[in-house]
């Protein structure tokens, strides 16, 4: 079977991102997928740190040929695994054409073991995070209903579709009030981008606003270990559902 590769992306910082990689790789996995996360937010990653794990090798070290792959991942006790970036690093922040395209090189090789490849991608529309974006077999494309959010949004599909045309992008609100204000911000992209881009905009699913996440985030405790039965669990677990299927 061949692996299913899921960028998340974001136009801006602060959008829960991150966050709902972590979440979406842990609901694969409850779903019985083997499936991993890689995070490539280049310079910013922190999953390991959401995750409160100390890991010892990172993408970094993979790429400068200090580590394998298999080194660098770590097995989660819930049942994924992470290979973890490295925060900080300017040496990642701005990759040349050859680093990208071992970044690349490394996605491909991780799908030979697992079903599901995360990719977390840093926010913004540079050179690294484009290339990524445009490599995934289903970009998802996180978005809150804040206008700066939205506008962001929209550079970063108005971008793949120029660069992978062939791309079909899905979005996914964060913090949604309601079903009814995520189905909102929906409408005004998919308007959007079937006037000025030519193309619709599918829907990936939206996450409730919910005390749980950010409690969870501090506890460095994945949602769906830490509570299971909350609203943004189920939403996430909905959407791991739909891409499992």
């Amino acid at each position: 079977m061949t692996a299913q590769v899921i960028a998340v992306a974001s136009g801006k910082g602060g959008v829960g991102k991150t966050w709902f990689a972590i979440t979406l790789t842990h609901a694969l996995a409850q779903h019985g997928r083997r499936v991993v996360l890689l995070d490539a937010d280049l310079g910013l990653a922190n999953a390991d740190v959401q995750l409160g794990l100390a890991p010892t090798q990172d993408l970094g070290a993979v790429l400068a040929g200090r580590a394998s792959a298999e080194a660098a991942l770590i097995a989660h006790p819930a049942g994924f695994y992470l290979l973890p970036g490295r925060s900080g690093s300017g040496a990642l922040a701005e990759l040349g054409a050859a680093e990208r395209d071992a970044v690349l090189a490394l996605t491909r090789h991780l799908c030979a073991g697992f079903q599901h490849v995360v990719l977390d991608i840093g926010a913004g529309v540079g050179a690294a995070q484009r290339s990524l974006l445009a490599a995934a077999d289903i970009p998802l494309v996180l978005a809150t209903e804040e206008p700066t959010s939205l506008t962001d949004a929209y550079a970063v599909l108005k971008l793949l579709a120029r660069d992978a045309p062939e791309r079909a992008p899905r979005l996914v609100v964060n913090l949604a009030p309601s079903a009814v204000a995520a189905q909102r911000v929906h409408g005004a992209l998919d308007a959007a981008t079937r006037r000025f881009l030519g193309r619709g905009l599918a829907q990936g699913g939206h996450i409730r606003r919910d005390a749980k996440v950010p409690e969870a985030i501090r506890a460095q405790t994945p949602l769906l270990t830490r509570h299971p039965t909350s609203a943004a669990a189920a939403d996430v677990s909905a959407i791991a559902r739909s891409l499992a299927a």
